[in-house]
């Protein structure tokens, strides 16, 4: 079915994103999924040809233009890629808003030039050893001391956790509140305290590093809180829904990039003296998955739209991400069993796509927390 979603710049950002991927991430991706991380300089390369930051201000050095159609060019083309060491999407999707939205005007100063060129890599810490998708359970404590913050605590599943300059850490700084007790605090690469854990050892998505972070009595100073002090759940609530597109946007990629080469492997691959393709069972499947690819596709970009237009309420960012991402892994998987045993070896990009996809489900908030999400806001009870 025929994209309308893109303009001609967009097809002409996609191209010139095709060919950064091509010179300066392909050569190397193998060399950073073996390390565990991706060198700091595709990142300082990245920022040069203008794939970072591209809705900061032009005055911060950003390309000055609000279009998330730009955000999913470079989502969708790392996706297909199976590049999934570079983290762009949660530097682009997911902390430029905060930054954009609750940074004052000394903040933005600071930290978005960096940003944009990549000298400044960007984390988000909520996710606790016992605290996954119920960020009311958060321990993380600020005290504060004078005009700064001592903090104490830790994180952990934390994606750019070892490459990251600063991060910004949700935190209780008056439990007495409950929801309305939470802020966000920055940490920035160098503070007493701060210190990152083991570079954990993941399934998949080898070449992005997932670290756990720790906070022992850390200052802060005053001028790195972020937002409103005790508004950080709300400005959490607010910026969720970009995240959780984002997600759908890479399970939309995903899944047209894995029908892609499963179709070409049963056209070559033979058994019985035919194709694999030839037999009624394998086209039923594929036409199948086509057709469920196709409905996530157009789902994903219109949620595109209702975001760029501001529309995209909270529940239709959940239901993108829930259904696309359990569509996601269960193609996947179906695309890997037609691969027969070959679908296990790890030379075969279908066996990378199987344990990479794996997370699209959990990160982000659960599928179930998704659920819940939708069916508290059809006020059943």
């Amino acid at each position: 079915m025929e994209r309308t979603l893109f303009e001609p710049e967009h097809d002409l950002f996609r191209e010139s994103y095709r060919k950064f991927l091509e010179q300066y991430v392909a050569p190397h991706h193998a060399k950073w999924e073996e390390q565990g991380l991706v060198d700091r300089e595709v990142w300082l390369e990245a920022g040069k040809q203008g794939f970072l930051g591209m809705a900061v201000p032009e005055e911060f050095g950003g390309g000055g233009v609000k279009d998330f159609r730009y955000n999913s060019v470079i989502t969708e083309e790392t996706t297909r890629g199976q590049y999934s060491g570079l983290g762009f999407p949660l530097h682009n999707d997911v902390i430029a808003p905060y930054l954009l939205e609750l940074a004052n005007d000394e903040q933005k100063k600071r930290w978005l030039p960096g940003f944009c060129t990549g000298e400044i890599i960007t984390a988000i810490a909520m996710t606790e050893p016992g605290t996954g998708s119920d960020l009311q359970g958060i321990k993380t404590r600020a005290v504060k001391d004078g005009d700064d913050w001592i903090l104490n605590g830790a994180k952990t599943f934390i994606t750019n956790g070892i490459n990251s300059d600063i991060v910004i850490v949700v935190a209780q700084t008056d439990p007495e509140k409950g929801a309305m007790g939470f802020s966000l605090l920055v940490v920035e690469r160098g503070m007493p305290g701060f210190e990152r854990g083991r570079n954990l050892d993941k399934i998949g998505l080898k070449a992005q590093d997932t670290a756990e972070l720790s906070f022992t009595d850390v200052r802060v100073p005053g001028r790195n809180l972020l937002g409103t002090e005790g508004q950080g759940f709300v400005h959490l609530m607010q910026n969720l829904p970009q995240e959780r597109l984002s997600i759908a946007v890479m399970a939309a990629a995903a899944m047209e990039g894995c029908l892609d080469l499963t179709c070409q492997y049963v056209r070559d691959r033979k058994a019985f003296g035919k194709p694999i393709g030839a037999q009624q069972n394998t086209r039923f499947v594929l036409a199948e998955l086509a057709t469920k690819t196709t409905a996530v596709r157009v789902f994903v970009d219109r949620c595109i739209e209702l975001l760029n237009q501001g529309k995209l309420t909270v529940e239709e960012a959940a239901m993108a991400k829930w259904w696309s991402t359990e569509e996601q892994i269960e193609l996947i998987s179906k695309c890997l069993q037609l691969h027969g045993g070959y679908g296990y070896m790890r030379e075969y990009p279908i066996a990378k796509a199987y344990t990479d996809a794996r997370v699209q489900s959990i990160y982000g908030g659960t599928t179930e927390i998704m659920k819940e999400i939708i069916g508290r806001s059809l006020k059943l009870a």
